[in-house]
């Protein structure tokens, strides 16, 4: 395993904050930013896909390669997978990569630490987690639990996702953070299934790969990247930005 295609999924749309992809984060719109960290994990090609023409000029504007997906689609997975077959029709990569758009911050080894569960061949997608040490973030169910238990390898095997805290007992809490390695034939299997009964349950559309009998491995990182979904996000990501 050392090369994958790691696409970004970014749609115009958002209620919270107006045309997010395009927020200036200074001097540069914030799906570039998140570009340049998927660029510095220098793993593969990167590439955004979106559904609108003033996020695919922006990202050209600095440099970047974007391509044009429907704004139909239901989820980033669908959009990437969409993506996938117009950056790499031949299926040169193995292994697709979705980094999320809204995640300015992301630090290149954990895009990495997402790609790394897959040298193991049975693993199907691979994605990141770290440790709650805050207890309201952790009772707090916009933050998903993973439970998992380690694979020998060191990563951890996802057992199931939840809103709800688990498990139960002594023993560290897992935040999971939603960037997926998957392989290629993962992927397109992925978006064939319907939503599962789980996942309608808990809004988790990754419980749909487990219910499937999909393996999904973890790697821990230090800490999670923030997502900007607020305006005061974006201020908290301006300022970061200015200190660096």
């Amino acid at each position: 395993m050392t090369a994958a295609l790691v696409i970004i999924p970014a749609r115009l749309a958002a209620t919270r904050l107006p045309r997010k992809p395009l927020a200036d984060i200074c001097g540069k719109p914030m799906i570039v930013r998140v570009l340049e960290q998927a660029r510095n994990a220098d793993i593969g090609p990167v590439a955004v896909a979106c559904d609108d023409k003033d996020i695919f000029e922006a990202v050209q504007d600095h440099g970047g390669k974007a391509v044009m997906t429907r704004a139909d689609h239901a989820s980033g997975s669908d959009r990437i997978h969409e993506a996938a077959g117009l950056i790499d029709p031949d299926g040169k990569h193995d292994v697709i990569l979705n980094v999320q758009g809204d995640v300015p911050l992301i630090a290149p080894e954990a895009i990495r630490a997402a790609f790394a569960p897959l040298a193991i061949a049975d693993v199907d997608l691979g994605t990141i987690m770290t440790e709650f040490t805050n207890t309201a973030f952790r009772d707090d169910p916009n933050f998903v639990k993973a439970v998992t238990t380690p694979n020998g390898h060191g990563h951890h095997r996802a057992l199931y996702f939840t809103r709800a805290v688990a498990p139960h007992g002594d023993g560290p809490y897992y935040h999971h953070i939603g960037i997926y390695a998957y392989r290629r034939a993962a992927l397109a299997k992925f978006v064939q299934l319907p939503p599962s009964p789980l996942e309608q349950r808990e809004k988790l559309e990754q419980l749909r790969a487990l219910e499937a009998g999909m393996r999904i491995d973890a790697s821990v990182i230090d800490s999670a990247p923030m997502d900007v979904n607020t305006p005061e996000d974006l201020e908290r990501a301006r300022a970061a930005y200015q200190t660096n």
